[in-house]
């Protein structure tokens, strides 16, 4: 018996380090596409998106590993859609400076696969794994609004809602709603993100900060969310949340007016 929980052990261990390399491989990979998509022009850019596509399904398959219906299904599309806004922010940086922050890309899309196999494993990561999935929503849309034109909506914010929709069906399942619920909480998420994000091109905010609310808007509905499925009072939520989202207004009238 002994011998049988020490193997055990030996094997769960070896599933762990072989899962981290499978981790450290695709986000490498992940980052070297997407530094190809800062680089070339338009045309090839659907190029690199299609890449972090199936470079997100290898690390759903062989590193996140078969479906649980438990834990959640939206959880298999974050390496793709973390690839996809990594690829898209780049773009924003001068060629120079964008080279310069290749390493820090691929360590946070490392994080984002290792974080879904540590809550896989119930051993945590919350916190940062709502903290990635703002980045993840402010990346994407950043690079949306800047690549297309904030003005020229409804198209760059279509495209935003619906980069957002994942991140917010799997801030759904971190709460344990899972199958049809999550879809529905889901959509009701992207659907507050979009109307900030309309309101802030309305008034004529620079993308990036459209994309900054958009993202806090994001981070703000999934944690207040949170705290009212774990028996917060709804107004201890308004007002802690509510006042998150309206200093991050504040600030941002005051980046576009200085």
């Amino acid at each position: 018996m002994i011998d049988r929980l020490f193997g055990d052990r030996g094997r769960a261990a070896a599933t762990r380090r072989a899962d981290r390399l499978g981790a450290v491989v695709v986000a490498l990979l992940q980052a070297a596409v997407a530094t190809g998509g800062w680089l070339a022009p338009p045309v090839w850019l659907a190029v690199a998106i299609a890449a972090q596509l199936v470079l997100g399904g290898v690390a759903a398959v062989y590193v996140i590993g078969p479906a649980r219906h438990a834990l959640g299904l939206a959880r298999y599309a974050i390496p793709s859609v973390a690839g996809i806004s990594a690829t898209l922010f780049g773009r924003l940086l001068p060629p120079g400076q964008s080279l310069v922050i290749v390493p820090v890309v691929a360590v946070l899309l490392w994080v984002v696969i290792y974080l879904e196999l540590r809550i896989e494993r119930g051993s945590g990561g919350a916190t940062m794994h709502n903290l990635l999935l703002m980045a993840v929503v402010f990346t994407g849309s950043a690079g949306l609004l800047v690549l297309f034109g904030a003005g020229n909506w409804p198209t760059p914010m279509v495209l935003v809602a619906a980069l957002s929709l994942t991140p917010a069906v799997r801030a759904a399942e971190a709460r344990n709603v899972l199958g049809v619920e999550a879809m529905g909480q889901g959509l009701l998420h992207v659907l507050v993100v979009t109307q900030v994000g309309l309101a802030a091109i309305v008034l004529g905010l620079a993308p990036t900060i459209v994309a900054g609310l958009v993202a806090l808007s994001f981070y703000t509905w999934a944690g207040a969310a949170e705290a009212l499925s774990e028996g917060a009072s709804g107004r201890s939520v308004a007002t802690e949340y509510g006042s998150l989202l309206l200093v991050g207004v504040v600030v941002a009238l005051l980046m576009h007016r200085f």
